[in-house]
């Protein structure tokens, strides 16, 4: 029995995707997305999540191949569901406390730590870690946060050779409510649409997670 939904599954491909680039095979998985029930604005934030862990440059390229799509669809005649707008912000939003709050919560913590590591080493990054990644973007309702650590999960695989953040990442996933046999299946759909060799180095770092 399939754990993990089509919806689950075209995020996951629409993210890896993007990630390394294959236009050709994310214009069929983009099509694919919308059949399955994701909304364009769905899709959209998928693309704009990819964007916080992949780049700018491979991000565009998901969304202009994904902008390809809705013209060619429309010209079918095809009505996609736009789907729900990101929900305004609260007054006075102090994003570096959201930021650090959504940051520990991932990690499984109940209070904040204080700052070490890379924290401490370059307090910048922190700072863009906090405000823009986990509060600027993860604050959007467009996704779930269960959502956006699939598509997280999907881009790291991609990526290749990032065992710590794909490592945290598993476990986030676990604290955002995915389960261990979710996970494993999330690897055969990597295997599917990247390869044995991506899926293999996924699945080495999964089988460290507890």
């Amino acid at each position: 029995m399939k754990l993990l939904d089509k919806k689950d599954q075209s995020i996951i491909k629409i993210s890896a995707l993007t990630t390394v680039g294959d236009t050709n095979k994310l214009y069929q998985v983009l099509n694919e997305g919308l059949d399955n029930g994701l909304s364009v604005n769905e899709i959209k934030e998928v693309l704009v999540q990819t964007y916080a862990y992949a780049g700018f440059p491979r991000s565009l390229g998901g969304i202009g191949t994904f902008m390809k799509v809705m013209e060619d669809r429309k010209a079918k005649g095809i009505e996609d569901k736009e789907g729900k707008e990101s929900s305004p912000l609260p007054e006075n939003f102090n994003k570096d406390e959201y930021g650090a709050k959504v940051r520990a919560k991932l990690a499984g913590q109940d209070k904040i730590p204080e700052p070490s590591g890379y924290q401490l080493f370059s307090p910048i990054i922190d700072t863009y870690l906090k405000e823009h990644l986990f509060a600027d973007i993860f604050v959007r309702d467009i996704l779930t946060p269960k959502q956006r650590e699939l598509s997280t999960i999907s881009v790291l695989a991609a990526l290749g050779n990032v065992k710590g953040p794909i490592a945290f990442h598993f476990k986030a996933s676990m604290n955002s409510g995915w389960t261990k046999d979710e996970l494993k299946e999330f690897i055969l759909v990597i295997k599917d649409c990247l390869g044995e060799k991506k899926a293999q180095e996924a699945n080495s770092v999964l089988e460290t997670i507890k």
